[in-house]
C-alpha cells in the first residue's frame, strides 16, 4: 500500500515537473536566442552551427531552471492533493505529511546530486566549447563583424563599408571603402575598390583582405605646415590587386568578452577552482605587498629597508622648525606637500586596481560556491513548495504560479544583490554565495512546521481577528446612527 502511494505521489509530481521544466527552459533560452540570433543569421553561419553555439551558451540556464521547476512542481502537486481532498484522505488513513513528502524529498535529493554533477562537469566543458567556437567564428568568419551598407569601426584604426557581402562564409565583397582613422595632423588614407575577398591568413590574429580594381587616396600631412598643405595635391594610386592585413586580435577579444566567458575559472570544476583560488589569493597578496612597499618608499625616499638591529649612532631629535629660516621652511613645506600629493595620486591610481583584484577573487569564489549552493537550493525550494501546496490547497497554474514567482524573484534579487556587494568588497564572497539559501532556509523550515501542524496560514479571517481590537478602538460607534 505504501509503495503504491509513493509511486502515485512521484508520478503525480513528474507530470507538472516535465511540463514546467520545458516551459521555463524555453523562456530562459529565448533571451539568449533573442540577443544572439540577429548576430549570426544570414551572415555565413549554418543553422546547425547556430544551434550548437546556443546549446553551449544555454547550459548555464539549467542551474536556475531546475530549482524553480522543483519549487513550482511541489506547490502544484501538493496543492492538487489538497484541492482534491487526497491529502486529507491520506492523513485520515494514518499517513503523516512527513511520510507523504518523503518520496519526493528523495527525488529532490537525486535532482540536487544531478545538478551538482551537471554544474561541476558539464557546464565548464560547454563554456570551454562556447569560447572556442566564438574564437573560431571571429577568426575564420570575419563577415560576422560587418553589416552591408553601413560604416563600421570593427577593424582597429579603420572605418569600413561594404555595399554587399556574399559567399557561403561571407568572404566575397563588393563596393569596398576603407578609411584610415587619423587626426588632422596625421597622414590621411582611403582605399576604394570594386571587389574584394577575405582569405585565411597564416596568423589567426590577422585578417587578410585581397582587393581588386581600386584606388588608394593619400594626403601626406605629417611634418608639413598649413601653407604647404594647401599647395600639395592629394595622391591617388591605382591598383589591380592589393593585399592588406588587419590585426583582429581586439575583435576576437571583444567577441569573447561580450559573452562573459574570458575568465578561465568558468572552465573549472570545484577541485580545480580550489587551486585557482589559492593562486589568486597569493597573487593578490604579492601585489598588495608591492603596493605597500612603493607607498612606503614614496613617503620616505631615504629608507629602503628597516634595520631592526640597534643603532650604532645615537639618535638625535630633529631640528626644530623655529631655528630654520623662513625660506628654508617654505622649501621644506613645499617638498612635503608635493610628496603628499604624489602619495595621494599614487593611492588613487592603485584604488581601481585593488577593486579589480578583489572583484575577480570574489567572482572565482562565488562561482565555486554556487556549484554547491544551487544544489542545496533545490532542497530548500522543495520544502517551501511542498509546505505551501499543502497549506493553500490550490493546484493548477493560478495561485501556485504567483507564489512561486514571488519566491523566485526574492531569491534572484538576493542573489544579485549579494553578488554586487561581494564584488565591491562589502561582504565576504563565501557568505554572499550562500546568503539566499541562509535567508530562505528558515522560511522553509517555518512553512514546514506550519504544514505539519495544519496551520491556516492564508486564512483571511484569522488575520482580521488579530487586528479587530485595534480596528474597533479607532472606529466610530455607528449604533443608532439612523435615529440621528
Amino acid at each position: 500500500m505504501i509503495k503504491k502511494l509513493d509511486g502515485y505521489v512521484i508520478k503525480t509530481f513528474f507530470g507538472p515537473f516535465l511540463f514546467i521544466f520545458s516551459v521555463l527552459f524555453f523562456i530562459f533560452v529565448v533571451n539568449i536566442i533573442w540577443i544572439r540570433l540577429a548576430q549570426f543569421t544570414g551572415k555565413g553561419l549554418s543553422y546547425w552551427e547556430i544551434l550548437k553555439l546556443l546549446s553551449y551558451l544555454s547550459a548555464i540556464v539549467v542551474q536556475l531552471v531546475l530549482p524553480l521547476t522543483i519549487l513550482l512542481s511541489s506547490i502544484m502537486t501538493f496543492g492538487d492533493f489538497g484541492e482534491r481532498y487526497e491529502l486529507a484522505a491520506m492523513k485520515a488513513a494514518g499517513i503523516s505529511l512527513t511520510r507523504i513528502m518523503l518520496p519526493l524529498f528523495v527525488t529532490t535529493l537525486f535532482f540536487s546530486a544531478f545538478l551538482f554533477f551537471f554544474s561541476n562537469n558539464v557546464v565548464p566543458d560547454f563554456q570551454r566549447k562556447a569560447k572556442n567556437m566564438l574564437y573560431n567564428i571571429a577568426a575564420t568568419k570575419p563577415a560576422l563583424n560587418f553589416t552591408p551598407g553601413q560604416f563600421l569601426q570593427q577593424l582597429p584604426g579603420y572605418s569600413v563599408k561594404f555595399d554587399k557581402i556574399t559567399g557561403e562564409n561571407g568572404e566575397n565583397l563588393t563596393g569596398i571603402f576603407i578609411h584610415k582613422m587619423a587626426t588632422s595632423f596625421e597622414d590621411q588614407q582611403s582605399i576604394v575598390a570594386e571587389k574584394g575577398k577575405f582569405v585565411p591568413a597564416d596568423n589567426p590574429n590577422y585578417l587578410k583582405l585581397v582587393l581588386f580594381n581600386g584606388h588608394i587616396y593619400e594626403d601626406h600631412l605629417n611634418g608639413i605646415d598649413y601653407n604647404a598643405r594647401l599647395k600639395q595635391p592629394d595622391q591617388a594610386i591605382k591598383f589591380d590587386t592589393l593585399v592588406s592585413h588587419f590585426n583582429i586580435s581586439e575583435i576576437i577579444d571583444k567577441a569573447i568578452e561580450a559573452e562573459k566567458i574570458t575568465d578561465d575559472y568558468s572552465f573549472q570544476n570545484v577541485v580545480e577552482l580550489n587551486t585557482t583560488i589559492k593562486k589568486t589569493k597569493k597573487s593578490n597578496d604579492d601585489i598588495m605587498n608591492n603596493m605597500t612597499y612603493e607607498l612606503v618608499s614614496q613617503a620616505n625616499s631615504y629608507v629602503s629597508y628597516v634595520d631592526k638591529s640597534k643603532a650604532k649612532i645615537p639618535v638625535t631629535a630633529p631640528a626644530k622648525t623655529d631655528t630654520v629660516n623662513s625660506k628654508k621652511k617654505e622649501e621644506m613645506l613645499y617638498s612635503a606637500y608635493n610628496k603628499l600629493e604624489n602619495i595621494k595620486q599614487s593611492t588613487l591610481g592603485k584604488e581601481g586596481q585593488i577593486k579589480d583584484m578583489h572583484a575577480y577573487f570574489a567572482r572565482v569564489v562565488m562561482h565555486q560556491q554556487r556549484i554547491v549552493s544551487y544544489s542545496v537550493t533545490c532542497l530548500i525550494f522543495f520544502l517551501i513548495g511542498a509546505s505551501l501546496g499543502s497549506i493553500i490547497r490550490k493546484g493548477g497554474l493560478g495561485l501556485p504560479v504567483v507564489i512561486a514567482i514571488v519566491i523566485f524573484i526574492l531569491f534572484y534579487v538576493l542573489n544579485l544583490s549579494a553578488e554586487n556587494i561581494a564584488w565591491s568588497g562589502g561582504i565576504d564572497p563565501y557568505l554572499a554565495a550562500w546568503l539566499p539559501n541562509l535567508v530562505l532556509l528558515p522560511f522553509g523550515v517555518w512553512l514546514t512546521y506550519k504544514a505539519l501542524t495544519d496551520s491556516q496560514l492564508f486564512d483571511a479571517e484569522k488575520y482580521k481577528s488579530m487586528f479587530k481590537p485595534l480596528i474597533n478602538r479607532f472606529s466610530k460607534n455607528k449604533e443608532h446612527q439612523r435615529y440621528r
